[in-house]
């Protein structure tokens, strides 16, 4: 009997030490992705910290790497998002600009990661169509969503209005599923995404009536006469002074405009701004007015002997006193969201991203919105931090993307991502070992003639240098040196001294075209099915 119990004892000591031995499965990581829609990453202080500050974002830069030269393939809204989600260029997705419908036979990565076992979720501003595929929950915004007391579509009650204020709501729904519909024994995934700063930039009456009173250094190339470039540059319709709304975008108030004679940029200035304001309670509405009545009235006093230039000046200072206001909330909320993860212990195993759908101009060349392969448009916020894979404190300049994304998030997860997406996976960037990665992006723009009138272009752009080919009602180029002219403000392309290094870039681009199945065949295309779109009056100017 002691014999068998001996026998026992050695067979059970080694069955512990080979399970001791066996090598120890990683248990795959959490993803939360916060996206907001618009941000420039010149209003992110761990980027830039002139104009404004954003402790909560500069937390993910602190923990992890923050991303100098990332940027998208398409600088419009809902194709961004297509991309993202497909990990597909716009013309293999097929939502080029905010008109052409998203292929829904596209298979996106949430729908992946949740078939091979994580609980996934969406709650912000999607854009486009109201039943996302792959997520568990989601409570979305319909179409651009209001800043006010908005309307969301939920997937299990269906639509509904909330009260309050939209990037409030937005973070406590996302706090609400972390602390009360996750399960703990999966790993999830969840789509934390903002309408702030869109267009019309409500903030938070405890920002605006902060903000209201603030004011901001100016950007160099505020009053840009676009010499030296082509023409896509003069004939944009994007201008702070002469195509911002006065009443949408500046919030003086209609009956003001009447009283000064200001007409209305677009025929949807005063819409607009009855719109949003006109969705506030009363008591929201009496702050608003308490708060932005005395800034009509100094308006009203000023205006009639303003210059031109004094015109220009008021309305950037109006713009960036509401757009950084609605920034504001967002990082609030990105802490709270930061602060929940760290306290239930979940940070340790948790990719946390901060980015937009795009970069956006914050007065640069006298413009707003994007569009545009320049910088502001075409660079977007990135940072990310992955505790045990992402050094702290780290700095990136190479050219990555948001076509990225979904192969980045997929290898995370341990799942081998279709052959068809045409990203790259950041993961050995994550980790100190990128040599190798892309040296150049490829861009398309597709939404012209439309509102902002940007033309049409694509191009290819490397950390030093960017070749833009400006076409449909044009054939014009321009090439940029990054690194020599930061604000592009001179078009190189003729200078002979950059002969061979355009050369080169021509060549590159055709190779870019090729590899991600891009053609004049295509373009072609797009801009018949988009005639057709014109004729229908379906086109927004």
């Amino acid at each position: 009997m002691k014999k068998i119990s001996v026998i026992l004892l050695i067979l059970v000591g080694t069955v512990s030490v080979f399970v001791a031995l066996k090598p120890h499965k990683p248990k795959r990581p959490n993803i939360v992705f916060i996206m907001s829609d618009d941000h420039a990453y010149q209003a992110i202080s761990a980027y830039d910290k002139r104009l404004t500050s954003t402790p909560n974002i500069d937390r993910i830069a602190k923990d992890g790497m923050l991303f100098t030269n990332a940027c998208v393939t398409n600088s419009i809204c809902a194709p961004s998002r297509a991309v993202i989600l497909t990990g597909k260029h716009s013309h293999i997705n097929g939502k080029v600009d905010n008109y052409f419908p998203f292929d829904t036979t596209n298979i996106t990565f949430p729908q992946l990661l949740q078939a091979n076992g994580y609980q996934t979720a969406m709650f912000g501003k999607l854009h486009f169509g109201n039943n996302p595929k792959g997520f568990d929950e989601f409570q979305i915004l319909p179409d651009q969503g209001n800043y006010y007391n908005p309307d969301i579509i939920t997937k299990k009650e269906g639509p509904k209005k909330l009260m309050g204020y939209v990037t409030d709501l937005i973070t406590d729904i996302t706090l609400n599923w972390l602390k009360n519909e996750r399960d703990p024994d999966k790993p999830f995934f969840l789509a934390y995404l903002h309408k702030a700063p869109h267009r019309e930039w409500i903030p938070a009456e405890r920002h605006y009536k902060e903000f209201i009173h603030k004011t901001f250094p100016e950007p160099s190339t505020l009053f840009d006469n676009y010499e030296g470039r082509g023409s896509a540059a003069k004939e944009a319709e994007m201008n702070l002074l002469k195509h911002m709304n006065w009443a949408g975008d500046s919030k003086v108030f209609p009956e003001n405009m009447k009283k000064l004679g200001i007409k209305e940029s677009h025929s949807y200035d005063i819409a607009l701004y009855n719109a949003t304001v006109g969705r506030m309670n009363p008591e929201q509405r009496k702050v608003w007015d308490d708060t932005y009545r005395p800034m009509n009235e100094e308006f009203m006093k000023k205006y009639p002997s303003m210059t031109e230039k004094e015109k220009m000046q008021w309305r950037y200072q109006r713009y960036m006193q509401d757009y950084l206001g609605c920034i504001a909330s967002v990082d609030e909320g990105v802490g709270k969201v930061l602060d929940f993860l760290k306290e239930n212990g979940l940070d340790e195993n948790t990719i946390v991203v901060y980015t937009s759908d795009q970069g956006f101009y914050l007065g640069e060349h006298g413009w707003f919105d994007k569009r545009f392969i320049f910088d502001e448009s075409f660079k977007t916020p990135l940072i990310v931090k992955w505790p045990g894979i992402i050094k702290a404190g780290s700095k990136n300049s190479q050219m990555v993307q948001n076509l990225d994304f979904a192969q980045t998030f997929l290898e995370a997860a341990g799942i081998k991502p279709p052959s068809d997406m045409q990203g790259e996976s950041l993961i050995p960037i994550f980790k100190g070992q990128g040599k190798n990665f892309r040296d150049a992006a490829y861009y398309h723009y597709y939404e012209y003639p439309s509102v902002h009138m940007v033309k049409r272009h694509y191009g290819i752009v490397t950390e030093q240098f960017k070749l833009i080919h400006f076409y449909y009602d044009v054939d014009e180029w321009e090439l940029y040196d990054r690194r020599k002219d930061k604000n592009e403000l001179k078009n190189v392309y003729n200078d002979p001294a950059y002969a061979k290094i355009k050369a080169d870039l021509h060549k590159k681009l055709a190779q870019l075209r090729i590899k991600y199945k891009d053609s004049e065949e295509l373009d072609k295309m797009y801009i018949a099915k988009y005639k057709e779109l014109e004729k229908s009056g379906k086109i927004f100017r």
